[in-house]
């Protein structure tokens, strides 16, 4: 995995007017984290934060911190603005060779599902899995191959095999799955027995049949 380097200037914990005015300049505030350091209050560019978040791998960081400290990291936690989804804090976490680290990965799907030529919904239930591992095995992303998934099926965290790879959520946690399309019939009933009618994420539809 490629490491990107990420330029952050240390800051003084400060009110929250303060961290308004911070971000109005284009700059998030955030903190780095270690069992071996200090918590570390940062900011650092929005624009060079971005693609660091808005993506669909993992990647380890360098962070370069204007006192001269220099970090291995990974991002571990995002804040957003509820309004405008823009990011509002950040947290990093720090790296240590051979001390294990729980983050989250996100997964990715491959394959066509022979559910969904038969007329099935593929829902995706869970984007990002939390995991255990050395600095060293961090995956971009954990593939699930959705290919052989019929009607009525799913895969679960259990059915997950990844090398030297811990999953810490349940077992049992469906991660994507191939339902039945509810008929105009059964959203009728359902509405008129006032039962809330709630629209999945469709991934793909077959043909019928800080604030400090």
């Amino acid at each position: 995995m490629d490491k990107v380097i990420l330029e952050g200037k240390k800051r003084q914990l400060s009110t929250k007017s303060a961290l308004t005015e911070l971000r109005k300049s284009g700059r998030v505030p955030g903190i780095f984290y270690s069992k071996h350091h200090e918590p570390l209050p940062i900011d650092v560019e929005a624009n060079s934060l971005n693609p660091l978040v808005f993506t669909s791998k993992t990647h380890l960081i360098s962070l370069k911190v204007d006192s001269g400290d220099t970090f291995d990291c990974v991002l571990k936690d995002v804040q957003f603005d509820p309004v405008t989804d823009r990011i509002i804090h950040f947290d990093l976490i720090g790296l240590e060779v051979g001390e294990k680290v729980h983050i989250e990965v996100p997964v990715q799907l491959v394959g066509n599902a022979v559910g969904v030529k038969e007329g099935g919904l593929l829902q995706q239930i869970l984007h990002k899995l939390e995991i255990e591992c050395l600095p060293t095995d961090i995956p971009e992303h954990i593939e699930v191959d959705v290919t052989n998934l019929k009607k009525g099926q799913s895969i679960h965290i259990a059915e997950l095999r990844v090398p030297n790879i811990t999953f810490k959520q349940s077992p049992d946690s469906i991660v994507v799955s191939v339902t039945h399309q509810r008929t105009e019939k059964e959203v009728t009933v359902s509405a008129e027995a006032g039962e809330e009618i709630k629209e999945p994420e469709v991934i793909g539809r077959g043909k019928s049949q800080e604030e400090e």
